[in-house]
């Protein structure tokens, strides 16, 4: 054989052999013991949770900013002052019920206690308006409970439902058919009808009591959140088109002046006469309803390692800051896997390429140590920094996401060797090829791809934050280890997660990484599947 081409091929398996050697060397740094020393700080009571925008979220993205300065990363963000730094900041913002009450007679009545809204209203300041009762606030050709009532600029009082006849038949059909008053939406027929009349507000008298009104309550509440949630961008809304408040038959006695069972009383008689009231029964109320805009401020931690001869192209390593905080009972969510194992992974995953790096064997390219926050919000954070990348997207090789990976679930009680990984083939094949690879030379996990199914009913690839840079077509991987009966629960704890298990995760992902930043060629998008 021709001798300068054994030279080649023996620089060639000697170059190879000494790449592996270093991979494996700063491979080992990476340790339980380590791992375990600092998710007992992100995890812990101290830091409340996490929360996105909260103090104890604060406290982490400083705890984890000081070791990406002791490792040797660099800050690549710009603060209002112009200057570096390692946070990304950016505002979240949340339209919500402010000061909410009803006053009738001499009673002020509580938001989501005494009655509960439907829909969206805006009274930022108190107002009382005059209250016309008006019957089942029903309109149709045989029978029009607006017929000789004038509610132009007043408020309306209307009972639940339609009117039924003394053989328990409802009026309008004759039958035990319900028409469109009567169900889970009437209510919106009914607001929409009295707007059209020229009503400022409806109210609907509802027919439950005790335990099923309370029920009731405690739905629209939750439901209410929605209304209520957090955005990346500022709410835009429309109130005061389609809403009404909901009260008991106690509340609306207040409101017109009388008692509950003349009230109701008056019910009775449309259902007795098979007609609407042949009076006009008035009231009074005051009202406030305030929607008002909060903001939240928060940042995603971004810690540069630049690479040598290929820095221009940057592998992103990712894994969200914060967690659900606090919940309403008092209890505190310490979020130690989720993701708490992938804020740890990345400090062990960036002490050990800072490592390499300070001892002259650094990557060829470079990598971007992200840990975004509003993950748990809808993936905030990563949305954001894949629309104002720090480092321009047509140059990121690839994302490589850490969310949950301290435990195990139950399909893998008996085998804590695996972890799930999600994405890996969907962009590139040869990222997928990359990462079998490095597990087979170095960790050999078992590699679980049943979530990367299209027809997962999880859905997990669209759950975490490596799907905003897939959308911007960048190839990604989620490291996963399932879901488990801590999930979102003060029971993720730092004493439940098995960091020998976890150490050889962080170790396949090093040596993914390794291999995407020092080969010859970037990785190709060569697919695009579900």
């Amino acid at each position: 054989m021709n001798k300068r081409i054994l030279t080649g091929l023996f620089l060639s398996v000697s170059t190879l052999t000494y790449a592996q050697d270093n991979a494996a060397k700063y491979a080992e740094t990476i340790t339980p013991a380590d791992l375990k020393k600092h998710l007992v700080i992100i995890a812990s009571d101290s830091l409340e949770g996490r929360d996105t925008g909260s103090p104890g979220q604060k406290k982490a993205a400083e705890y984890v900013v000081k070791h990406f300065k002791e490792y040797g990363l660099q800050p690549i963000a710009t603060a209002a002052d112009g200057s570096k730094s390692f946070l990304q900041k950016y505002t979240l913002y949340k339209r919500g019920f402010g000061e909410v009450y009803v006053k009738a007679g001499n009673k002020t009545y509580g938001f989501n206690k005494d009655f509960y809204l439907n829909g969206i209203l805006d009274i930022p300041q108190e107002l009382s308006t005059p209250v016309v009762l008006a019957g089942f606030g029903i309109q149709e050709a045989a029978y029009n409970d607006y017929a000789n009532l004038d509610v132009k600029d007043k408020a309306v009082l209307v009972f639940e439902g339609e009117p039924k006849l003394k053989n328990g038949k409802f009026l309008l059909s004759g039958s035990d058919e319900k028409s469109k008053w009567t169900g889970p939406v009437a209510w919106q027929n009914k607001a929409k009808l009295a707007l059209e009349k020229g009503a400022k507000y409806v109210l609907v008298i509802t027919d439950k009591t005790g335990e099923d009104l309370d029920k009731e309550i405690r739905q629209r509440t939750v439901m209410a959140r929605r209304y209520s949630a957090l955005t990346l961008n500022p709410v835009v809304e429309s109130p005061n088109k389609v809403a009404t408040f909901v009260v008991t038959p106690d509340m609306a006695a207040q409101i017109m002046n009388t008692t509950a069972s003349k009230l109701l009383k008056e019910k009775a008689d449309i259902e007795k006469n098979g007609a609407p009231l042949s009076k006009t029964v008035k009231g009074n109320v005051t009202l406030k309803v305030e929607r008002k805009t909060e903001t939240v401020e928060t940042e995603n931690v971004a810690a540069f390692l630049e690479g040598t001869d290929k820095k221009d192209e940057v592998l992103v390593i990712s894994a969200h800051l914060d967690h659900i905080g606090i919940s309403p009972n008092g209890e505190i969510n310490n979020g130690a896997d989720d993701d708490g194992s992938g804020t740890v992974s990345l400090l062990e995953l960036a002490e050990a390429f800072g490592k390499a790096k300070a001892e002259g064997k650094g990557p060829r390219r470079s990598i971007l140590f992200l840990n975004v926050t509003g993950e748990e919000k809808g993936l905030f954070g990563s949305e954001f920094y894949s629309e104002n990348p720090l480092l321009p997207l047509k140059n990121t090789i690839a994302n490589l996401n850490i969310d949950m990976i301290g435990r195990v679930d139950e399909a893998h009680k008996d085998d804590h060797k695996y972890v799930y990984l999600i994405g890996s083939d969907k962009l590139s094949s040869q990222l997928h090829a990359v990462s079998e690879e490095a597990n087979k030379k170095y960790v050999n996990y078992n590699l679980d791809y049943r979530f990367n199914d299209p027809k997962d009913p999880n859905r997990f690839y669209y759950r975490s934050d490596h799907y905003n840079f897939a959308k911007k077509g960048v190839p990604v991987i989620f490291y996963f280890t399932g879901v488990h009966e801590d999930y979102h629960r003060p029971g993720d704890d730092v004493e439940k997660i098995l960091f020998d298990k976890q150490s050889g995760i962080v170790k396949l992902v090093f040596h993914t990484a390794w291999e995407l930043v020092n080969r010859d060629e970037r990785i190709i998008v060569d697919s695009n599947k579900e």
